[in-house]
């Protein structure tokens, strides 16, 4: 058996793989983005049709990291995140061949399932490198930082590509990244040792219900902002999730082998860790949102000044990889994962009570959760691979992914549908009245609040939750199966 790597340095063509694999997630919709109008103009797309660009890309992604992450711990990680590279190369090639909405929308479909495919992957084949929690943090700082590189400079670098060349370009990028990862992957990486995988049967009702269950749950928080409260059709998917979570967990509590085995998310580690996730997603994502309103439409920022004011939040989230590791070494990985959950809380809190009395306490705020986010996004996914047998490693990784896309867009679900409901007329008009500048600002202080809560709650429990993991959790080295 070949030994670990004893430094990130060993292990540079890995590290560049995973990297690429990271990069490739958070630049796709980042870049995307801007380009959004012209794609417009372009293909003649509805505003809905542009919203399916990347909505479908997100609802794909995040629908079947559960599936392919309980594939991969079956059949191999590295197996599943080549095969997904493959398909990511291919649906960006295809790109260049488009010619209309739809057939845009089903480009986008298919890279989602190459998301979801290798996405997870990445970070579960960087924690398995490595056999000392030390290297585990670097590595995932390292490639985190990366990623989050990507999606400060996408926007950027996107309408820059859009001066001098046409937007499929924007697309085509993927398939330099995706062959790097490739070369990367295979070069650096081992093939999987057939004693870190399971074998257990699929759980094919398990796989469709969580899938249909995800979906649904990411699709309603689009429909309450854009059909409103007073539509059935949210209400009705809503209450859609909820039965196929009843069903789901109803079935991987009865079957023999489940898809996801309850038992291992009851785990002091992996729950506290996906708590920690969850509310850092929910936070993120409402924060935003709420901050992007507020400067664009009751301060009256222009989109360049606002991207400025947003400035706070990026320099944090990429200057702070240098600061994790000291952090977590100082402080354990247990600690420094529900410390920084507090941070994002704490943020949350100071929008909630000051963000209407000026922008120093917007940039307060932003500050104090991009701090608690760049820590509590490497250390909390952490955790829960810790906390896991090694035959379930990539589906762990696909759980915390999936909490924070899930909780992400419940973030702007509470958002959008307390501000719809509290201000009259439409929002994006110019000259508002002090009466709606009024109502604007109480459904901002009452969303945030709503969303402090929530956080807090969800960070709450995981610290109660974190008390209980010295004592019956295995440790990383001696986890193998359930």
């Amino acid at each position: 058996m070949n030994r670990p790597p004893q430094s990130l340095r060993a292990a540079w063509v890995a590290l560049t793989g995973l990297s690429a694999v990271f990069l490739f997630e958070m630049l796709d919709n980042s870049i995307l983005n801007v380009a959004l109008p012209t794609i417009g103009r372009d293909l003649h797309a509805s505003t809905v049709a542009l919203q399916w660009v990347t909505g479908v890309y997100a609802v794909v992604f995040g629908g079947l990291m559960l599936a392919f992450g309980a594939l991969a711990d079956r059949f191999g990680r590295r197996r599943v995140m080549l095969i997904g590279l493959v398909l990511l190369g291919l649906a960006s090639l295809a790109t260049a061949f488009v010619s209309t909405a739809p057939q845009l929308i089903a480009t986008r479909a298919v890279t989602g399932v190459a998301a979801a495919m290798t996405t997870p992957g990445s970070m579960a084949l960087a924690f398995r490198l490595f056999d000392e929690d030390g290297l585990r943090v670097r590595a995932t700082t390292l490639i985190s930082t990366v990623g989050l590189v990507g999606l400060a400079i996408g926007p950027t670098v996107g309408g820059f590509v859009l001066s001098v060349a046409p937007w499929q370009v924007l697309l085509l990028v993927n398939v330099p990244i995706a062959a790097l990862a490739i070369i990367g992957i295979r070069a650096g990486i081992a093939a999987d040792d057939p004693t870190d995988l399971h074998r257990d049967p699929a759980d094919l009702p398990g796989a469709v219900l969580g899938t249909a269950t995800i979906v649904l749950a990411l699709v309603a928080p689009t429909l309450f902002v854009n059909e409103g409260t007073g539509s059935w059709a949210p209400w009705t998917v809503t209450a859609a999730a909820v039965v196929g979570m009843f069903l789901f967990v109803r079935r991987e509590r009865s079957t023999r082998y489940p898809l996801l085995d309850l038992k291992l998310v009851a785990r002091p580690l992996v729950a506290s860790g996906l708590a920690f996730k969850a509310a850092a997603g929910l936070a993120t994502a409402g924060l935003g949102y709420l901050v992007t309103l507020q400067l664009q439409l009751d301060w009256g920022w222009t989109p360049a000044l606002a991207a400025i004011g947003l400035l706070p939040q990026v320099v944090v989230l990429i200057a702070g990889g240098a600061f994790v590791n000291p952090f977590v070494q100082r402080v354990g990985l247990e600690r420094a994962a529900w410390l920084s959950a507090v941070a994002v809380v704490a943020g949350l809190a100071v929008y909630a009570l000051f963000g209407n009395l000026g922008y120093i306490w917007v940039a307060i705020a932003l500050v104090l959760v991009a701090a608690g986010l760049r820590v509590v996004g490497v250390v909390a996914a952490l955790n829960v691979l810790r906390g896991l047998p090694k035959t379930r490693t990539t589906i762990g990784v696909a759980l915390t992914d999936t909490a924070t896309e899930v909780t992400s867009g419940a973030g702007i679900a509470v958002t959008g549908t307390i501000i719809a409901a509290m201000f009259t007329g439409n929002i994006a008009t110019h000259g508002w009245t002090a009466a709606r500048t009024s109502e604007f600002r109480g459904a901002v202080t009452l969303s945030s609040l709503v969303l402090t809560l929530a956080a807090a709650a969800l960070v709450g429990w995981g610290i109660l939750r974190t008390r209980r993991a010295p004592t019956d959790e295995p440790s990383p080295s001696t986890a193998n199966v359930a």
